[in-house]
């Protein structure tokens, strides 16, 4: 009931908060007579075609990289040294929120970015900023990386909790000994074993990857923009009726993700049906090499990458004059810092409250799930678990809108429990991916132990297995700090303007600020989650020296 309580009702309130307005009706207006001039209007918009393919491009291709490398590297490189780091980088990255990174990425990548500056001119040749267009071009596909180097990530933190589930080495033994090669026993044997299992996150990145605002706003392309940039611009607007047209974009985004994942429910239903023909008959070996070098450089690369786009932000807040082709500043200044001070604190205690309540929150409920579940001898369900993922399966513009509008109902919009309450919708679900395994896999004699001696539930919970739980609690609450962090649309609608968060502004800057300005403000986006997360870190490591 709890999770129907928060996820559902805001999300079928705020679909139905943009379905009605995309059909002609406006809270406060005396006619309320429905009509199709929104959908007319947004037919005959401009641009709209080709940013309906920047979406669909960018965000299936996004999530058909990012899985196509989380399982080529997890089949070839299991119980390596490079399979160690990134699994110990994992975490971390996920912790960068999306418009810190996208800031660092777009810093790397313009014509005058820190890659070009790097090989100019020694190797280059250049004395001016060459004419291409990575960043905002015309298709995408810079958008695409930014997208795969984010979500690569994600799948592998997921993919990783369920291996954790099953004792692959053991049927990998067994498969190498028919004569199957490691890449293609993994994939005829642990894949089609951890695929369920995977497949709800993974459709919440096709959805994430569709409509993406914040990224799409930094690196994706402006004129036209994404699908999801579009929508959000024209709710915006003064003018009721592009605001009506804005929500038909939305509903829009909504029907064209539906048909992405429903799209890809029947690929898989294809690929089953062929793959059980090659996993009985086919070859026992897979482009073993190919598949072992190629997936191991493409995730090194975004690993280097990834730290390059984060390293790029710490220069450009901290640099004075940096005048192309200069590798480096010639000089570095605390003049940004000190400048942008007054807007950096109170950017930063308006998002420290709300990500220390919502991780908090989000933990709480997490455990009472779980705890509820043990104690009726539940097991997880893929109902339960759809409701659980279903925010994030749901494009954020397509219902925050209406949420919004059911907000100003409730008088409670552009309250801090309006934007808590829209953040807990999307931390839950990481909060207790992370958290869920580890509460699961508890060793039930401790319980057995504690009620033998006559101890309640609440105190086994409180004094057995929350100090047991420490080090997964810590992290996965540094998770959920993290996305709350990283939260635009539900702080930006909720909010209505009276709530501001380092990403609101990180975002606002990116449409045209200082790059310095940009770069102090994404650095200090990303440096609120590594010191909660570095706090975790500790936390988990003194609790795991203990036991």
């Amino acid at each position: 009931m709890a999770i129907v309580v928060l996820f559902m009702v805001p999300i079928l309130a705020g679909l139905l908060g943009t379905a009605l307005p995309s059909f002609g009706y406006w809270p406060g207006d005396s006619t309320r007579a429905l009509h199709v001039q929104p959908w007319r209007d947004l037919a005959d918009a401009p641009g709209l075609g080709q940013a309906i393919f920047t979406s669909v491009f960018s965000g299936v291709g996004a999530t058909v990289l990012s899985l196509v490398i989380a399982v080529s590297f997890t089949a070839s490189w299991s119980n390596s040294k490079i399979s160690l780091l990134v699994s110990r980088s994992t975490a971390p990255l996920l912790a960068v929120p999306h418009a810190a990174f996208a800031i660092g990425f777009a810093f790397l990548f313009i014509p005058s970015g820190w890659l070009i500056r790097i090989i100019t001119p020694w190797l280059s040749g250049w004395s001016a900023p060459p004419d291409y267009l990575f960043i905002q071009d015309l298709h995408g596909v810079g958008l695409m990386v930014a997208l795969v180097c984010k979500e690569l990530f994600f799948l592998l933190l997921v993919m990783q909790a369920a291996l954790s589930q099953i004792d692959a080495q053991k049927y990998l033994s067994v498969t190498r000994t028919l004569g199957s090669w490691p890449v293609c026993a993994w994939l005829k044997v642990i894949f089609p074993m951890i695929y369920p299992q995977i497949r709800l996150p993974l459709y919440a990145v096709l959805a994430y990857s569709l409509s993406v605002v914040d990224m799409s706003m930094i690196v994706g392309p402006a004129t036209p923009p994404s699908l999801s940039v579009l929508a959000v611009n024209w709710m915006q607007d003064p003018d009721i009726g592009t605001r009506l047209q804005g929500a038909a974009a939305a509903l829009l985004l909504f029907g064209i993700v539906v048909i992405a994942v429903l799209g890809w429910r029947g690929l898989e239903k294809i690929v089953i049906a062929c793959g059980r023909a090659w996993i009985f008959n086919g070859p026992r070996t897979f482009a073993e090499k190919f598949t072992h070098w190629i997936s191991g450089i493409a995730t090194s690369l975004i690993l280097v990458v990834s730290g390059f786009a984060l390293i790029s932000l710490v220069l450009w807040s901290f640099a004075d004059v940096w005048r192309f082709p200069a590798a480096l500043p010639s000089e570095f200044t605390l003049r940004t810092w000190i400048g942008a001070w007054d807007g950096l604190k109170v950017h930063s205690i308006s998002t420290f409250i709300l990500a220390i309540v919502s991780g908090a929150v989000a933990l709480l409920l997490g455990l009472g799930i779980l705890e509820n579940e043990y104690w009726k001898g539940a097991r997880p369900k893929v109902a339960g678990q759809f409701f659980l993922y279903m925010p994030l399966m749901i494009p954020q513009v397509s219902f925050l809108f209406g949420l919004q509008v059911a907000l100003v109902y409730l008088n409670i919009d552009g309250s801090w429990l309006a934007v808590v309450w829209s953040h807990l919708v999307f931390v839950v679900p990481y909060v207790f991916l992370i958290f869920a395994d580890p509460f699961r896999n508890l060793d039930p004699r401790f319980t057995k132990t504690a009620l033998s001696l006559g101890k309640p539930p609440f105190t086994v919970l409180r004094t057995v297995k929350i100090p047991l739980l420490k080090a997964p609690m810590a992290i996965a609450f540094a998770v959920g700090f993290s996305v709350s962090v990283s939260q635009y649309l539900a702080t930006l609608f909720p909010g209505v303007g009276k709530i501001q968060t380092l990403t609101t502004e990180a975002v606002t800057l990116a449409a045209g600020g200082d790059r310095r300005d940009l770069g102090a403000y994404g650095l200090a986006q990303f440096m609120l989650p590594l010191i909660v997360f570095s706090i975790a870190a500790a936390v988990a490591a003194r609790h795991t020296r203990t036991l």
